[in-house]
């Protein structure tokens, strides 16, 4: 693991008052161009699939059996940003929950980027509109914010930066963030770091 360098190089049911730009027809969209791409991931993704067809709000966080997520995987030169999060106690790429003034899940992503690194979000470039991953996976209960036990539809975008410094962290979801090789990244938050590394638009 590196850290960043001083002169910034790097080594219950849905809630009804709540609206959300991102629509579910978009959600289904960005799916099947994602498949479009990684069709042998069709199989494992069978269930949120069939949710979505279902149900409604997917947006929304007060969505439940499931929701959508967005993450981050922010890539300089060899390198990829990982933070540790404060609830799980875990280290993973950035990313959370969708809020009502995000126009686009990419958009979203880079929202979450920035606000739990305090990175310049100028510096920051999308390598794809594609997502590079999604995972479907279930998260614990958090009874402080009246969420049952659900699932993530967590759909990830891949940027790169030259030279991005990190700033203050949003304290009440990161404890930490790290620039990480790729091999060293891999062995903590698993293989679809490595496709942050090869994506084309």
């Amino acid at each position: 693991m590196s850290e960043q360098l001083a002169d910034g190089s790097c080594s219950p049911g849905p809630d009804r008052g709540w609206t959300v730009a991102i629509s579910d027809a978009t959600i289904a969209q960005t799916l099947s161009a994602y498949l479009g791409r990684f069709p042998d991931e069709a199989e494992a993704l069978t269930e949120p699939l069939l949710l979505l067809g279902e149900g409604s709000g997917f947006a929304s966080r007060r969505s439940f059996p499931m929701h959508v997520t967005v993450g981050a995987l922010l890539v300089c030169g060899s390198e990829v940003l990982l933070i540790d999060h404060l609830a799980y106690g875990i280290t993973l790429q950035p990313g959370g929950h969708l809020e009502p003034t995000d126009g686009t899940l990419l958009e979203a992503a880079l929202r979450e980027l920035t606000e739990e690194t305090g990175l310049d979000g100028r510096l920051i470039a999308p390598l794809s509109p594609v997502p590079v991953y999604v995972e479907y996976g279930q998260v614990p209960a958090r009874p402080e914010k009246d969420e049952p036990a659900h699932y993530h539809l967590d759909i990830g975008y891949a940027f790169s930066t030259e030279r991005a410094e990190i700033g203050i962290l949003q304290e009440t979801e990161v404890t930490g963030a790290a620039w990480y090789p790729l091999e060293s990244a891999v062995s903590v938050v698993g293989e679809r770091v490595a496709r942050a590394f090869s994506v084309t638009a």
